[in-house]
């Protein structure tokens, strides 16, 4: 394995986890109204999506890139999932600690939230490209580099949900939550034209 594309590839994975996007926005969304713990089926999810898209993308690249129609429609119905999403955090009522379990999004959610992420599928389809060798190139390989994906993505997730749990704490009126909502549900909005215009 060459040293200077690790380097590279971690240049490319670590950005990619830690920015904003669907799975961040969301997390911090969803963090912010059901806090770290009620957000970790959500998360679990994500891991198991996330890690289940990246295996399809190493083993259907050329098909991928050779039907970008489908892709695009595809991207296209992940944008509006995700506008749909953030409609419902910004409409939401504060949520007493009672409701909490019967309202928060979990495991279904994380899971088909990635298959219709566009970021998530640029994101492997730019790392099978363009890293795919880093070690080998057997399907094993690819695995392994999903695997140092969720090494840095499920961190990624975890921090922003914790911060949106952090902004939970610091808007704790029913007012000023309402404001909250609003403001991660137009955050996650902003995330839904990104993924629609790009």
């Amino acid at each position: 394995m060459e040293t200077g594309l690790l380097l590279a590839t971690l240049a490319f994975i670590v950005p990619m986890c830690f920015t904003p996007g669907p799975n961040n926005v969301l997390c911090a969304a969803h963090g912010s109204q059901h806090g770290l713990r009620g957000t970790m089926p959500l998360i679990t999810g994500m891991a198991v999506g996330w890690s289940s898209l990246g295996l399809f993308v190493g083993l259907a690249t050329g098909f991928i890139e050779e039907n970008r129609e489908a892709f695009d429609a595809l991207t296209m119905v992940g944008a509006l999932y995700i506008a749909y999403l953030s409609f419902k955090i910004a409409t939401a009522k504060p949520i007493s600690d009672e409701e909490q379990s019967s309202e928060r999004l979990g495991f279904p959610t994380g899971v088909s939230l990635q298959f219709v992420n566009g970021k998530a599928w640029i994101h492997f389809l730019v790392l099978m490209t363009s890293f795919g060798s880093l070690f080998g190139s057997w399907m094993v390989a690819k695995a392994l580099l999903v695997l140092l994906n969720l090494v840095f993505g499920l961190p990624a997730v975890m921090t922003w949900a914790a911060f949106g749990n952090l902004l939970r704490r610091a808007f704790s009126s029913p007012q000023s939550a309402v404001t909250l909502n609003r403001v991660m549900g137009a955050s996650l909005f902003g995330v839904a034209l990104w993924v629609a215009l790009h």
